[in-house]
């Protein structure tokens, strides 16, 4: 009873906000090379203990030595995570990227437009913001501000257009830009088949929490990317449920709650 009356309101709010702080690090990483190192990480400590309590005086002594730069190596091995949690706790935006009716109606002409690039075997990546703010990206590319439609994206993607190499950027209802270039993903875990638009589509989606559609110019399939996951071989009514779910549903839930 003496602790409980010892506790502060503002000790309690102090372990809320570690507690959030500590539960949104770990969902970042969760499923990615930043959750296997930070195992690694633990096994280092367990075996400082250890070596105290047996006596292992020249493991406890490699291990302080080791110990003593984990902050800078934290920092360095960390720092794709870290960038990412960075950029997501400062560019959230509070309000859902797609209103419900012209969400349903822009997600159709994406879905369209895909299956449309699908069937031609013609090359596209398209980029769909969420919460992280990718202005820095859109600004390498040529600004449109144009309302999302099947035909703007066919056009943008034709094999003769100047933009069709890049990526376009998608807001809301709104083609952003076109022909931007995105960071590849240098991770060994993709498969080598994967080729320069597969790892521009990863680089992004492992920095960002956007939703990157991209079709294959040599096999014509559909791939789609967002987080850690990747689903290939996508078909018409998949991509429009998975786009759904991810701007319709979500949002929906999110204003529910």
């Amino acid at each position: 009873m003496k602790i409980i009356e010892l506790i502060r309101w503002q000790d309690i709010v102090d372990i809320l906000i570690v507690t959030a702080i500590v539960y949104r690090v770990l969902l970042i990483i969760k499923g990615t090379k930043a959750a296997r190192m930070l195992i690694g990480i633990g096994l280092l400590f367990l075996a400082l203990l250890f070596s105290k309590y047996l006596g292992l005086y020249t493991i406890d002594w490699i291990v302080q030595s080791l110990w003593a730069q984990i902050v800078l190596a934290i920092i360095i091995l960390f720092q794709p995570e870290i960038r990412k949690t960075l950029a997501q706790m400062g560019e959230a935006r509070f309000f859902p990227s797609f209103a419900s009716a012209e969400g349903l109606r822009s997600i159709e002409e994406i879905v369209k437009a895909s299956i449309a690039l699908a069937n031609r075997k013609i090359g596209a990546l398209i980029v769909i913001e969420k919460e992280t703010d990718l202005r820095d990206f859109s600004e390498m590319g040529i600004q449109l501000d144009a309302k999302v439609s099947r035909e703007l994206l066919l056009s943008i993607f034709h094999p003769t257009s100047p933009m069709h190499d890049g990526a376009i950027i998608i807001r809301g209802n709104q083609v952003l830009a076109a022909g931007c270039f995105l960071p590849l993903s240098l991770s060994a875990h993709y498969s080598k088949a994967f080729g320069t638009r597969h790892r521009a589509a990863l680089g992004l989606t492992e920095e960002t929490d956007a939703v990157v559609i991209i079709v294959s110019e040599e096999t014509g399939k559909i791939t789609t990317s967002v987080g850690n996951k990747t689903e290939k071989n996508v078909d018409m009514g998949s991509l429009r449920d998975f786009l759904t779910e991810h701007f319709i549903v979500s949002k929906d839930k999110n204003r529910n709650e």
